[in-house]
């Protein structure tokens, strides 16, 4: 079973012919609204692939509560761990350029109000060889909880460190299982910059020093892991990207979810790196998570 702990959004998304600068305003050539929240689109990934998942987390007393729990609702997703609490529904802001880049903007509403209590409480429903996924969208010391309580009942943990706040490093190394993107890579290792000499050498590095799992997505350069002294790369699909805002989260997702089946490290890698790659051809986070059917087709 994969429980995710994390956050819950609804999205508003604007498309533009490319992202404005500082200061600049651009026309609009699109609008739409999409569930989102870093934990409900990998819990979505994950229920996709074809596991039992439960999501922990919160919503508001708002409009936007039911909307941000639909297509996890609807995927059969368990959400006896969602409290809903007074005030809004976490929202993210969401300009989507031409190129498919992105820029974000996250208003946590509800899920600024998770506690360690909730995690307490999400962690005690969990079995040793479990799987917890969290990501840094709810309160740090709610994560910091999950993640202990996880080590103590023998549950594998794994931690996506994004978005890239001040006390992802610390928390990096309390996980069993690391996902980072490059630049978020660089902050746990403390370097900057680095091509990709550099980045195998401080995976082995880290390897070293904590024996965790560690694994870099490198967007269009497909991914690196390293896993018990092996390092392992995986390549996605070449694909013209229409919105890129939830390959990260399919990922995740995905990896979790092939974990949790049974699949080695070397193939869970590889689908989820298609499964990401998939993600990139629809707009929307939760939206253009592929199904386990169309991962399969590429594959």
């Amino acid at each position: 079973m994969i429980t995710v702990f994390g956050s819950i959004n609804m999205d508003l998304i604007a498309t533009t012919a490319r992202l404005p600068k500082p200061g600049e305003t651009v026309a609009g050539n699109g609008f739409a609204t999409a569930a989102g929240g870093k934990g409900a689109n990998q819990a979505l990934a994950a229920r996709r692939a074809g596991r039992y998942v439960h999501m922990a987390g919160g919503v508001g007393k708002d409009g936007f509560a039911a909307d941000a729990l639909a297509l996890l609702d609807d995927a059969g997703t368990d959400l006896s761990l969602v409290k809903h609490v007074d005030g809004p529904t976490g929202t993210a802001l969401i300009l989507v350029g031409g190129d498919g880049e992105n820029m974000i903007a996250v208003v946590p509403g509800a899920n600024g109000l998770v506690t360690a209590a909730d995690a307490e409480t999400a962690v005690g429903r969990m079995n040793e060889g479990d799987i917890l996924m969290l990501q840094l969208e709810v309160p740090v010391d709610a994560v910091e909880h999950a993640l202990s309580a996880a080590r103590a009942k023998g549950i594998t943990s794994i931690l996506n460190l994004a978005p890239l706040i001040p006390d992802a490093p610390r928390l990096g190394r309390l996980a069993d299982i690391v996902i980072a993107n490059e630049t978020e890579f660089e902050r746990l290792a403390g370097q900057v910059g680095m091509d990709a000499e550099a980045r195998e050498a401080a995976l082995y590095r880290l390897h070293q020093e904590t024996g965790q799992t560690l694994i870099v997505t490198l967007g269009g350069d497909g991914v690196i892991a390293i896993r018990d002294g092996v390092v392992s790369r995986a390549q996605g699909l070449t694909i013209e990207p229409v919105d890129t805002v939830g390959a990260g989260d399919t990922f995740c997702g995905y990896f979790a979810a092939s974990l949790d089946d049974g699949l080695d490290f070397p193939t869970a890698l590889r689908r989820a790196a298609v499964a990401g790659s998939l993600a990139c051809l629809k707009s929307g986070a939760q939206p253009s998570i592929p199904s386990s059917k169309d991962v399969a087709d590429r594959i």
